[in-house]
């Protein structure tokens, strides 16, 4: 029972170690300084490099020895840059890319092209990396339509009637009409009934 537990306990930690890693990793351009960083490891060492065959020894140190150490551990500090300081991570691309370049001419092509080509490759690589955005939270999904809010539609709209206006109250007056208002035609009707004149017969007079 106790080396199950141990085993369990070996195997989360692990686990809890590789997911941190993986996020640390994902929060800075972590290809492009690994990249960087192995660029400066062959710029320095071939010009200090002795290589014995045999009873043959050859040494690669050229005058420009110091040149290639400084440039190789710049490239190596940039390297780091880009890992613990993610936030410059252009000014360390564009940096390493010069580097390399001067390389080319001071430390043996650019440690016989090895670490020309990672450093361009870095350099690259970070300039052109950028950091992720954090994933929104989706909106929540709208309350279903159950038709409560919706008016009634065909036959049972219409099968409302429509409230009635009010009528004369009996025993209540009226409002008083007011002078200017009203239907001249009507006043005329009124007025031609009253005198005994049949409208109908006007009408035909007139015509």
């Amino acid at each position: 029972m106790s080396t199950t537990t141990q085993e369990e306990n070996r195997t989360s930690r692990l686990t809890r170690a590789r997911v941190a890693f993986r996020h640390w990793r994902w929060r800075r351009p972590f290809w492009a300084g690994l990249f960087t960083t192995l660029a400066g490891l062959p710029i320095v060492y071939f010009p200090y490099a002795t290589v014995t065959i045999a009873d043959l020894t050859i040494r690669m140190a050229t005058t420009a020895g110091a040149g290639s150490l400084v440039i190789g551990a710049l490239l190596i500090v940039l390297g780091q840059t880009m890992w613990f300081q993610p936030h410059s991570r252009i000014f360390s691309g564009v940096a390493s890319i010069m580097l390399v370049l001067v390389s080319l001419v001071v430390s043996n092509v650019g440690g016989f092209g090895m670490g020309y080509l990672l450093g361009l490759i870095g350099g690259g690589m970070s300039i052109a990396w950028a950091p992720g955005e954090p994933v929104a939270d989706s909106p929540a999904d709208p309350a279903p339509d159950t038709g409560a809010d919706r008016p009634a539609s065909g036959t049972a709209a219409a099968a409302a009637p429509a409230p009635a206006a009010p009528g004369p109250v009996p025993g209540v007056p009226g409002p008083e009409p007011v002078s200017g208002t009203g239907s001249a035609l009507a006043g005329f009707a009124g007025g031609s009934t009253e005198r005994g004149i049949d409208p109908e017969k006007e009408k035909d007079r007139v015509e």
